[in-house]
């Protein structure tokens, strides 16, 4: 009994060390405050510089990231004219690259003033560089079980070792009161010569201790039951899902090099509930005359595809309908019936970018389910996003029904919509 009173005592202020430094390393983290940053970024900062461009001085955000070393950024910040006088090369260097425009000396900055500032800069430059792109308040991410969950297991398995600590506490103390009675004699244990009977005899004795196998049967629910809510969680989300298509069509090479807009191929996202897959002649547009990459001695094959499913001859440049066989794409992005999603909603009244839901399509090679399109993301999307009503002629006629519900007019499902083909045909 006492050896694993000792066992669980060791284990307990290996465990409690730990945490006291995860709660050391938190705090140190919180030290510099975004929010407080943006103040004083907009206060001093936004007459010469931005974050994500070039004003009268260099974006702040690559510069910032790049520069590891904050102390010296302090010293600039506060006083660049007296780092100058030092000589000191970085500084010299920083001079010399933006044409030596002498920078505004903020000697009132503090250490944590300059350091809320650096925290904000990088916090917006991250921002900027997510591969969704941003749209009027923030788009939404899935991340899977709420933090709370997870944060509410890990404060029930450390109360449960709390608990049991305190009980080996209880225990140890009462196994000194029974062994200072002189009419209760400590248990005697004779040595074992062989070695695997007393190792059997203490998995026993581990075994027989009640509080040590409740810890570890607790320990197994909640590592269960979490494994369980995650697999359960993501049960039907395809995220990442990239089939094998036909035709190899590489994203990175139309919408990212040639900066080919998406709605020139998915014109349908314009005006209809669905985005299209468009047809090979608007492919032929270009491949008609086209048949290889820059550079490239022999034609490519993946257009190559495109003539024959075509029916077209390269050599005379017709086409024989005879010889055509429609494309067989592997559909990517795929919601359940009972949802109901609006392309021309969301990008022509809401102006919402293609890369908010499908990622940064410029940069893939094939592309794939970027987000993972579940409610709880549509959701968290729709709270955060501003929605911008100035001048949409959506939000102009809702105002003007308003306005006449106000007054008492009559109301018609028409003045609301309802004779839209949408409405019922989709």
């Amino acid at each position: 009994m006492r050896n694993i009173s000792f066992i669980l005592k060791q284990f307990s202020r290996s465990v409690l060390l730990a945490i006291g430094f995860a709660l050391l390393g938190s705090a140190v983290y919180a030290q510099t405050d975004a929010a407080k940053g943006e103040a004083l970024f907009k206060a001093n900062c936004t007459a010469c510089h931005k974050v994500d461009q070039k004003l009268v001085g260099p974006a702040l955000g690559p510069v910032v990231t790049a520069e590891t070393d904050d102390k010296w950024l302090y010293k600039w910040v506060q006083n660049n004219q007296a780092l100058m006088a030092t000589k000191d090369a970085k500084a010299m260097k920083v001079f010399n690259d933006n044409g030596q425009q002498a920078m505004t000396v903020f000697a009132s900055l503090s250490d944590a003033d300059v350091g809320n500032i650096l925290t904000y800069v990088r916090a917006e430059w991250k921002k900027d560089q997510t591969p969704v792109a941003s749209v009027a308040g923030g788009t939404a991410a899935e991340s899977g079980p709420s933090n709370l969950v997870i944060f509410g297991l890990i404060a029930v398995i450390i109360i449960a070792f709390l608990v049991i600590l305190i009980l080996n506490k209880v225990i140890g103390t009462l196994e000194r009161l029974l062994l200072n009675r002189k009419d209760i004699p400590a248990e005697e244990v004779e040595p074992s010569e062989d070695k695997s009977a007393a190792r059997k005899a203490e998995f026993k004795k581990l075994l027989k201790n009640k509080r040590l196998v409740g810890f570890f049967v607790v320990c197994a629910v909640l590592c269960g039951g979490t494994w369980q809510w995650v697999t359960l969680w993501n049960t039907n989300v395809h995220q990442g899902y990239q089939p094998v298509q036909p035709i190899k069509f590489p994203h990175d090479l139309h919408a990212g090099v040639m900066k080919i807009q998406c709605q020139y191929c998915h014109a349908g996202a314009y005006k209809s509930k669905n985005a299209t897959i468009p047809s090979l002649n608007v492919c032929m547009n270009c491949h008609k005359a086209v048949d290889r990459r820059l550079g490239a001695k022999e034609p490519s094959t993946e257009i190559a595809k495109i003539y024959t499913a075509l029916g077209y001859d390269p050599q005379t440049s017709k086409y024989d309908s005879t010889k055509a066989t429609p494309i067989q794409w592997v559909r990517v992005h795929n919601l359940p019936d009972l949802a109901f999603f609006p392309h021309s909603q969301h990008v022509k009244v809401a102006g919402i970018k293609c890369q908010t839901c499908h990622g940064p399509v410029e940069t893939m090679s094939e592309v794939y389910q970027y987000s993972p399109l579940t409610m709880k993301w549509c959701i968290q999307c729709h709270k955060r996003t501003e929605v911008n009503y100035k001048g949409n002629a959506y939000y102009d006629n809702m105002i003007v029904v308003h306005d006449k519900i106000k007054r008492g007019e009559k109301v018609t499902a028409a003045s609301l919509g309802g004779i839209e083909c949408g409405k019922c045909h989709y």
